[in-house]
């Protein structure tokens, strides 16, 4: 059983980035940001590390000269973090 729990989600901040995405479309990073409470370079390096392990999608684009980062779940990392919660609420059911 805990076999099933991934350790991409092990952080606080990923879990949080995680679950955000799970429950919105498309999130800007400084409402992510907000959301999570963090820094931007915590938020910045924990989303990369997401992104490549292929379970979010990080789009740039820039609004007038601003650069302007948001993020949004892929399927493999709905499948991938329902499969982790999952194993979490049989680890608590125990």
């Amino acid at each position: 059983m805990i076999s099933q729990l991934n350790k991409e989600f092990e952080s606080r901040v990923r879990l949080g980035i995680m679950s955000v995405l799970m429950v919105n479309d498309w999130v800007d990073f400084n409402d992510m940001k907000q959301l999570l409470e963090v820094t931007d370079g915590n938020l910045a390096s924990h989303s990369s590390a997401l992104e490549k392990s292929g379970f979010i999608e990080i789009k740039k684009a820039f609004v007038g000269k601003k650069t302007r980062t948001s993020y949004r779940v892929t399927q493999a990392g709905r499948a991938s973090f329902t499969e982790h919660l999952n194993a979490l609420e049989k680890l608590l059911k125990k």
